[in-house]
């Protein structure tokens, strides 16, 4: 079992969360609700995964580090 970050970012305009997953590039999906994205994630990731391994490519084995930062606004 693995786990990875997921970044949620809510698209207003769409109603819908779109989330990837930075440790594995080009694995991508959305869903209208915060849950159905995060179900919907877990399936990209194991199908990314699958195809990772159908073609030979090394499955990450880091994930990234994410960090909050505080600027001014002006």
């Amino acid at each position: 079992m693995r786990k990875f970050k997921v970044i949620l970012e809510w698209d207003s305009e769409g109603q819908t969360y779109h989330v990837t997953v930075p440790a594995l590039p080009g694995c991508v999906t959305h869903g209208s609700t915060r849950e159905e994205a995060l179900t919907r994630i877990q399936e990209a990731i194991t199908g990314h995964i699958k195809g990772l391994k159908l073609i030979g490519e090394p499955i990450p084995e880091s994930d990234v580090d994410i960090a909050e930062v505080q600027v001014n606004v002006l």
